[in-house]
């Protein structure tokens, strides 16, 4: 299973650097998407994941805190994560 880390930083600048590597890995296998250091996710980072895991079979995505709250607050868990989180 490939890996992508997400920086602390999820910002357009970090979503633009990150998109040939999410390219590159959907199609290939199942993706684990490690954001567990992630303290801030904007929208351009999520449009990136909710297109990641539309995209890739078996796209797995391991949360921080802020990205579970950022998804709660946008109403994203649900297209996020594989069972949601609890609010």
């Amino acid at each position: 299973m490939q890996t992508i880390t997400l920086p602390e930083r999820c910002d357009r600048a970090a979503a633009e650097v990150l998109l040939p590597e999410f390219v590159a890995a959907i199609g290939s296998g199942p993706l684990r998407i490690d954001g567990t250091a992630t303290r801030q996710c904007g929208q351009a980072m999520l449009q990136l994941l909710v297109s990641a895991r539309r995209t890739g079979e078996g796209t797995r995505i391991d949360p921080s805190p802020a990205l579970i709250d950022v998804a709660l607050l946008t109403g994203l868990d649900r297209e996020l994560f594989d069972e949601g989180v609890a609010a």
